[in-house]
């Protein structure tokens, strides 16, 4: 029998990302299901969606990598000693180890359950291990599941669960066109794209992310006499500020700056994927999920990305002409050329859904709460 719960997700910080992104949903579908919703995190530009939509916030700077950081597990076990949630959702290393000490000093009778999300293929070591004690694990893909079970021996498999990220499907149509208002000031703002082949690449300004060899695909079609235009799209974390120079700077080089534009981040991706031509995922690492990848297929636009990952799973389930090996520059390079000709068509029918990532845990959730407190 389904009960009302109280569940508090725990992660460093609400600015932009897929393990944020994926923490806002939850807590949606949760208040949408009549159930309790809290987030910890350090705050950021998502908190204010997130109590517009009926989630509480608690702001406590529990992802700063620094030992002081610990003074926080008194004030974590006193809010979960307060709010008696039925299960604590740990989403990140240092929060979920702040969490899981002050939830270890609590009497059993007020433990709450606890659920892990594993984002991503961390460094293999006990402090990434926490990301594995939850009763229930889910991993955003495949590829992460494996990587847990090559990883951490002794895990139980049958307490993992992939749960795929998810998109809303009639939010992200191929029938999705971007507002005329929109439109207007984006050709305002970028004169340049009008009427111009765009090619996209959305992704946090970093080095696995392939802007370098997003850049050299650019570089090699101006070399053959191909017009593109390319977008870099995401935001620059202020360690990564020479990074970002050292890209500006072989753009220079290669007199590439008539041809791609840094835009930063923007809360208005979904219009940008929308009037590209194609989309690129080009991490040097796989990614573990990879949202913009699903978000820009279920709209109907192309995209070539490599094969590996969370990306290639979504790639093959749904699009696989756009896999090319990884860091196979030539073979993007081809495949743009092949598609200026003919642009593919991309089905939209996927079950990468957002109602199915949240029934999924909040089933998951349901099932931890009808069971003894350990």
């Amino acid at each position: 029998m389904n009960k009302t719960l109280t569940v508090i997700q725990i992660l460093p910080a609400l600015n932009s990302g897929g393990v944020e992104r994926g923490t806002t949903e939850i807590a949606n579908a949760l208040v949408k299901a009549g159930h309790r919703s809290i987030v910890i995190s350090a705050g950021g530009r998502l908190v204010e969606q997130l109590e517009n939509e009926g989630t509480t916030h608690i702001t406590l700077p529990i992802g700063e990598k620094r030992l002081s950081t610990l003074k926080y597990i008194w004030k974590m076990r006193k809010i979960i000693r307060d709010i008696q949630p039925d299960i604590i959702h740990l989403r990140s290393r240092l929060p979920a180890w702040i969490a899981y000490l002050a939830w270890k000093k609590l009497p059993v009778a007020h433990r709450p359950h606890i659920v892990t999300t594993v984002h991503g293929p961390y460094s293999v070591n006990k402090y990434s291990a926490i990301m594995t004690i939850g009763e229930q694990v889910i991993a955003v893909s495949n590829m992460i599941k494996n990587y847990i079970l090559d990883n951490y021996q002794g895990i139980n498999p049958n307490k993992i669960h992939v749960i795929h990220r998810g998109i809303d499907p009639q939010r992200y149509s191929n029938e999705y066109r971007p507002s005329d208002a929109w439109l207007t000031q984006w050709q305002q703002d970028y004169p340049q794209l009008t009427n111009q082949f765009v090619m996209t690449l959305p992704a946090r300004i970093t080095g696995w992310k392939g802007q370098d060899d997003f850049i050299s695909c650019i570089h090699r079609l101006k070399s053959q006499g191909i017009k593109v235009q390319g977008l870099i799209v995401g935001e620059t974390h202020p360690r990564k500020q020479a990074f970002l120079a050292v890209l500006k700077q072989r753009i220079k080089e290669l007199d590439l700056e008539n041809e791609i534009i840094f835009t930063g981040h923007r809360s208005d991706l979904q219009n940008i994927l929308a009037v590209s031509n194609i989309v690129f995922s080009l991490a040097k690492q796989p990614e573990a999920f990879g949202r913009t990848t699903i978000e820009a297929l279920s709209m109907g636009i192309p995209v070539i990305g490599y094969d590996h990952g969370g990306v290639a799973e979504q790639l093959d389930t749904l699009f696989p002409e756009g896999k090319v090996p990884v860091e196979d520059i030539q073979a993007v390079v081809d495949k743009v050329i092949a598609w200026q000709h003919t642009m593919p068509s991309v089905g939209t029918d996927h079950p990468f859904t957002l109602q199915i990532m949240c029934q999924k845990t909040l089933e998951i959730y349901q099932e931890l709460a009808n069971k003894p407190k350990i």
